[in-house]
């Protein structure tokens, strides 16, 4: 199933921030912060990249359901939401 970018500029744009959270944690590794700082870092970044994920499938379950019926694409999305759990 292909969904069209401007669909998906929530996700997208989620994903951008995770991108500079993850930079910024490797800088605190690389400049010796303190561990407890950089783990709630790495969880923040988690949850938002899980979040954008979630938005991703949700996104092609509502695409989905104005299409016909795709069992194969159903499947597969159903298979992805899954694995975010």
């Amino acid at each position: 199933m292909i969904i069209e970018p401007t669909e998906l500029k929530i996700a997208r744009d989620r994903l951008a921030r995770v991108q500079g959270q993850i930079g910024g944690i490797v800088r605190m590794i690389d400049e010796g912060r303190d561990c407890t700082d950089i783990l709630h870092q790495l969880s923040a970044a988690s949850t938002a990249l899980s979040r954008a994920g979630f938005t991703i499938i949700a996104t092609g379950m509502a695409s989905c359901a104005t299409e016909p019926h795709d069992s194969e694409s159903r499947a597969a999305l159903e298979k992805a939401f899954m694995s975010l759990a």
